[in-house]
């Protein structure tokens, strides 16, 4: 599948492209492979989201394409132990730094001050990058189906897999959740928001929920700006949302969290 040209995707991907031939140079993929044989603890993001009650996974982001810079002041530590306190059933931490601010040092950050999973969020496009997330700790990945062709979404499925790192496979539309079912995903996040042109539609999941097998756990992402919209996903079979910017914006986001999880009690 090739994807869409001209987009903003198109241009974050390939910053990040950029971005990567010079990681490769600091850290060998050698390296990241050792220091991986080393780790000790993972956290089962599965088990976490789909665990009893209303699941929200917290995400922490500095900044975003659409909203700007959402936070001045970005206390990784501060903003994860609100969250976990507030009841997060696990964290979702941008990592990319050119449109959002974001570093690989938030996500060692975010897991240390923790105990539940962290997701990386990113744009990956390429195995160093699977070995390098779990080198780093992280308990989740994010994988973007518009961002990769079939043969490569699959490829990275697998080798996550093989790491003990989960893959929420996101996607925006049925011919991205049919190539994501095809390539093995067992995680299915629907993102509201449409890379292409950064437009929000809640109605997104709405549509899709029904086409997610039962056996594939069901994420929905962007533009939950409500308890009320929350609840809704809940009611239509979704194990967990994933919400950033509601809380982001919030002077306390654990209290902002906090104040949603009541509003589905």
């Amino acid at each position: 599948m090739q994807k869409a040209v001209g987009t903003i995707l198109d241009e974050i991907i390939a910053a990040r492209r950029r971005r990567l031939e010079h990681t490769r140079l600091g850290a060998p993929l050698e390296a990241l492979q050792q220091a991986l044989e080393h780790r000790a603890e993972y956290r089962d993001f599965a088990a976490a989201i789909s665990g009893p009650g209303v699941q929200v996974i917290a995400e922490m982001k500095k900044a975003s394409p659409s909203a700007g810079l959402l936070r001045a002041q970005y206390d990784v530590e501060a903003i994860a132990s609100e969250y976990e306190a507030a009841g997060a059933c696990a964290l979702s931490v941008l990592t990319e730094s050119d449109y959002f601010l974001g570093s690989l040092d938030d996500l060692r950050k975010a897991r240390a001050t923790t105990r539940v999973p962290v997701l990386r969020k990113d744009f990956l496009l390429d195995t160093y990058q699977i070995y390098e997330s779990a080198a780093l700790g992280a308990d989740a990945i994010l994988l973007i189906v518009a961002a990769l062709a079939d043969c490569e979404l699959r490829a990275l499925i697998e080798l996550s897999c093989r790491l003990n790192v989960a893959a929420l496979v996101e996607v925006h539309t049925e011919e991205e959740l049919d190539r994501a079912l095809a390539a093995g995903a067992s995680i299915i996040g629907v993102n509201n928001r449409n890379l292409k042109t950064l437009e929000v539609d809640l109605q997104t999941s709405f549509r899709l929920r029904e086409k997610i097998p039962p056996e594939c756990l069901a994420v929905s992402e962007s533009g939950i700006r409500s308890a009320d919209d929350l609840r809704k996903l809940m009611e239509l079979g979704y194990h967990a949302a994933l919400i950033g910017e509601q809380f982001m914006k919030s002077e306390h986001p654990g209290e902002a969290l906090a104040e949603f999880l009541r509003g589905c009690g």
